[in-house]
């Protein structure tokens, strides 16, 4: 075991390392300078067209756009935006947060294209639903002899769902649960279990309904209460930032020059972090927008790529203004020192705290009594909207490689391994059990996988995303100088 764990260990650190990063902030570059930066200059247009309704043929669909993006939304924003933010700065130094902001810069581009392929690309299937994603746009865009392709993220991303959007959460909601109020395992297995059938059994339109009213809820809460905590420091912001950019570039030790090593590990930390988050490259979020009402594919493209907006330069930016204008974290941990020793020993030294617990403890320096709570309540209805919006993308891949018979059993084993995966929190499992850490390590490698083949479509498909976006705006344009109402030349 400890030898098929190495393993997993290396897989894992090819598949999140440096040539991933690299390739997927690449192909972010490559369609933000090829879409002439629209990604960018258009997001409040986006906004505009989120609320836009839409009739006839562009009402086509089975999800409007907007609960398409909270779908999508639903499985990025979680126990990234907690938890993620927390070890990001804990070990690759506050500089990691600004790595963030590159990820999600470039990878507005990258949702745009995978939203503009999503619809430009989709079928209905035999039980007349809109369907698409990587594995249908690589398909119908690239032709039959990259069917293989196809086939390859679809397999990944059963199993990806099933580890990362299944189990990881189901576990993080009964520990969350069980740590902070002693919760019984086995009774938050079944109740869960109850929940997250009654939503995934109604399908896409339920998934939606749910992740529209669930995701602002509680992202409105979370993101109240972190700028009560941030007004509450708020002469420290200001030192926040200085951290955050001298970070970056390894000046954290004053007076020492750039450190290589730092600069290095706050990239890849903040990267990796980033990507994790919002899933830009990872082909996900495009199954969700191939089911919206919405036939125009630039249109949803431009709303596909606020995902990343609001979940990364939002909403991870607020995290970490809370941890680091809270004073939680010492000032130690902060400097070179503090950062290296985590990075050189593997532990977190005492005073250290990263992840759930720094969170909690930044937002209960201000909300003293009930920070904590609020923290682990939206730790958990984040993780269940991503339960339910990681079903529907699972049952997509498995309906793409076994047909639509194969959705009602995907949906009974996906209730299972929820049921599982919170009872298994009931076992005294201890710190170094070998099987779970192995379980993790596959988890990560085999989501981290998806990434590839949609990445490769991307760039293959990349002239008609361009052709698409630039005849939009063209239209776009003309319609702004009033010579005519642009729904009229759609």
């Amino acid at each position: 075991m400890e030898k098929f764990n190495s393993l997993m260990e290396a897989l894992n650190g090819f598949v999140w390392g440096p040539p991933m990063m690299v390739l997927l902030l690449g192909v972010g570059f490559f369609l933000t300078v090829g879409l002439r930066f629209i990604s960018l200059t258009k997001i409040g247009y986006g906004f505009r067209q989120l609320f836009k309704k839409r009739t006839g043929e562009a009402h086509e669909g089975d999800v409007s756009p907007f609960a398409a993006l909270m779908t999508a939304l639903s499985s990025t924003v979680g126990t990234g935006n907690i938890a993620g933010v927390a070890a990001a700065i804990a070990i690759g130094g506050p500089g990691a947060v600004f790595w963030m902001w590159i990820t999600a810069i470039f990878g507005t581009a990258t949702k745009f294209g995978e939203g503009v392929l999503a619809v430009r690309y989709r079928e209905i299937d035999a039980n007349g639903n809109r369907v698409g994603g990587p594995m249908y746009y690589i398909k119908n865009g690239l032709g039959p002899k990259w069917l293989w392709l196809a086939g390859a993220f679809a397999l990944f991303g059963i199993i990806g769902s099933l580890s990362t959007g299944n189990a990881v959460q189901a576990n993080s909601i009964a520990d969350a649960l069980k740590s902070e109020y002693n919760f019984d395992p086995r009774i938050v297995a079944v109740i869960l279990s109850i929940l997250v059938a009654g939503v995934i059994f109604g399908g896409i339109k339920r998934i939606g309904a749910v992740a529209s009213k669930l995701v602002p809820f509680m992202a409105i809460i979370y993101i109240s209460a972190a700028l009560i905590v941030i007004a509450a420091n708020i002469t420290a912001v200001p030192a926040a930032f200085g951290l955050i950019f001298k970070g970056a570039f390894g000046l954290q030790g004053a007076g020492t020059g750039i450190t290589i090593g730092l600069m290095m590990l706050a990239m890849q930390k903040g990267v990796a972090r980033g990507l994790f988050s919002n899933e830009a490259g990872q082909g996900s979020a495009p199954i969700a927008h191939a089911a919206a009402q919405n036939n125009d594919p630039v249109n949803q493209g431009i709303i596909a790529m606020l995902g990343t907006i609001i979940d990364t330069l939002i909403i991870c930016t607020i995290t970490a203004l809370v941890i680091l204008t809270s004073g939680v974290v010492s000032s130690d941990c902060l400097a070179s020192p503090g950062i290296l020793s985590i990075l050189e020993s593997g532990t977190t030294p005492a005073g250290c705290e990263t992840g759930v617990p720094l969170t909690a403890q930044a937002f209960d320096s201000v909300l003293v009594g009930f920070g904590a709570d609020i923290v682990t309540i939206c730790l958990c209805i984040f993780a269940f909207t991503t339960i339910i919006g990681w079903s529907y993308y699972g049952e997509r891949c498995a309906a793409f490689l076994f047909k639509e018979k194969s959705i009602p059993v995907f949906r009974i084993f996906w209730i299972l391994a929820v049921f599982a995966s919170t009872f298994a929190m009931s076992f005294e499992t201890g710190e170094d059990n070998l099987v779970v850490n192995t379980f993790w390590l596959i988890a990560d490698s085999l989501t981290g996988l998806m990434a590839a083949p949609n990445l490769i479509a991307l760039i293959l498909l990349s002239p008609v995303v361009f052709k698409l976006a630039k005849e939009y705006f063209d239209k776009d344009k003309i319609a702004s100088d009033g010579l005519v109402d642009q729904d009229d030349l759609k």
